[in-house]
C-alpha cells in the first residue's frame, strides 16, 4: 500500500527535475528558443522546495505538532 509519506518522498525529486525536463522538451520541440526556455530550469528546484515547506507547515507534520 502506498502511504502519503512515500508519495511525498517520490514527488520531491520528480519536482526537482521537472523544470529541466520542461525546458528540454521546449527546446527539442522547436516551439521556443533556448533563451525562452532558460528561465524554466530553476522552476523545478523551487517547486520541490515549496512542496517540502508546504508539507512541513501545512501537512500532517504541522497538524501533529499542533495537537501536542
Amino acid at each position: 500500500m502506498l502511504e502519503r509519506a512515500d508519495a511525498v518522498l517520490a514527488a520531491i525529486p520528480l519536482l526537482a527535475v521537472s523544470g529541466l525536463a520542461l525546458r528540454t522538451a521546449i527546446a527539442v520541440s522547436g516551439v521556443g528558443t533556448g533563451l525562452l526556455a532558460a528561465p524554466l530550469a530553476p522552476v523545478g528546484p523551487f517547486a520541490a522546495l515549496a512542496f517540502v515547506f508546504r508539507e512541513l507547515l501545512a501537512g500532517p507534520v504541522a497538524e501533529h505538532s499542533a495537537d501536542e
